[in-house]
């Protein structure tokens, strides 16, 4: 059975809806700047930080206290945009046929440190926080309360391959016959702990990332939410394959070889029954790290050659953690719609030094076209663990 991404509400650094997302992409104006609520060293951390103001959020107040979070108001946000077609497939199939599963990773950490300086400035916590709210499967709760609907709902927590494990899913979950559409995607938020603890690890970059170039020095951490509307029912794109590995190599650090990114994207070309020459673009994991381009960078080379374009967006919207793998996904489903009919791809911003070291791609430039919409795009996510995942979207 084919699996349609029927619909796509996206927020992240570089806008609010498909348009403004889709204007800032292909124009390569990046959605990262400074930002001196995080500071190292004196310096601003330089993150990917969606425009809306708290206030322009949906409110939570429906809501237990314990799913009340800046993260569900993000994920809400996204729902907003997709509403309509959500509300008729549930009129039509009932409650219990519409599923939620989605990828993070923060959830309502942000509250849970909110709460823990509260603490220590008053001797409690505060009225409004729950310690629920940080619990990892609290998006997928919080949506399936405002819906109203009894489905599946889950979240997945791989670190940044998440939301990807998530689609995957919940193409499963329609194959099998439980559910008749699923509302699946990603939401992270940022906050103090993931960016101390990426920073620990020597892997935050205070100036915009730098994937795949010799100057590369780490990450930029975002946030941002992306929900698809899947289902049966025809569309222009398809989830058409996918791919899971582990590389049980590292707790944090990827395979070298690239053994189990190249297995991931082998399985999802094989369940997409396509060969690597039919993969128009690839959207790179290219977190700007020196171990993941590395690893990146020889798999890709290995299974496709240096002729197949590729780019990594994280200089456009920061590294968003568990939501990366959806809202990656969302610049792919948008670069395959037919309003963009000269087939613009995402570009790939860097400094234009690439590293001698790695294997020769044919990275995207700003304006670069194939003078159609893309028919096949593989987007990868690799996470801490080596919890690896590929996904392929066809247009129908």
């Amino acid at each position: 059975m084919t699996i349609y991404l029927n619909a796509l509400g996206m927020i992240c650094s570089l806008g609010d809806t498909h348009a403004g997302i889709r204007q800032r992409l292909f124009a390569g104006d990046s959605g990262l700047h400074a930002s001196e609520r995080f500071l190292s060293a004196g310096l601003a951390r330089t993150v990917g930080a969606i425009s809306l103001a708290d206030e322009a959020l949906p409110e939570v107040s429906h809501l237990p206290l314990r799913e009340r979070s800046r993260n569900n108001r993000l994920a809400l946000a996204a729902l907003e945009r997709i509403r309509p077609q959500v509300d008729a497939l549930i009129a039509r199939f009932g409650p219990d046929r519409i599923g939620v599963v989605l990828g993070t990773s923060t959830s309502g950490i942000a509250e849970g440190e909110a709460a823990f300086r509260h603490y220590v400035a008053h001797g409690q916590f505060p009225s409004h926080f729950h310690y629920g709210q940080q619990e990892l499967g609290s998006p997928a709760v919080a949506l399936a309360t405002t819906l109203g609907i009894s489905g599946p709902a889950y979240v997945h927590s791989s670190a940044c391959s998440s939301s990807a494990k998530a689609m995957a899913s919940a193409a499963r979950l329609i194959n099998m016959g439980l559910c008749n559409a699923v509302i699946s995607g990603g939401v992270d938020t940022l906050c103090d702990f993931t960016i101390a603890g990426f920073a620990a690890l020597d892997s935050v970059s205070t100036e915009r990332c730098n994937p795949l170039s010799l100057n590369r020095h780490g990450i930029n951490i975002g946030e941002g939410a992306a929900l698809f509307l899947m289902t049966s029912e025809p569309a222009t794109v398809a989830l058409c394959g996918w791919g899971e590995s582990s590389d049980a190599h590292h707790i944090s650090a990827p395979d070298p070889d690239g053994k189990g990114a190249a297995l991931a994207i082998t399985q999802a070309l094989q369940r997409a029954a396509i060969a690597p020459e039919q993969i128009d673009y690839i959207n790179l994991h290219g977190t700007a790290t020196l171990q993941n381009d590395a690893m990146e960078s020889k798999a890709i080379h290995q299974l496709f050659g240096a002729a197949t374009p590729v780019s990594s967006t994280k200089s456009f919207t920061g590294h968003t953690l568990g939501a990366a793998s959806a809202i990656e996904a969302g610049l792919c489903w948008l670069s395959m719609q037919d309003d963009n009919p000269t087939g613009l791809l995402p570009p790939h911003l860097w400094d234009g030094q690439p590293d001698p070291a790695l294997p020769a791609l044919n990275v995207v430039r700003v304006g670069q076209a194939l003078g159609r919409p893309p028919r096949h795009v593989l987007s990868n996510s690799f996470a801490f663990g080596g919890s690896n995942a590929a996904l392929i979207f066809g247009r129908s």
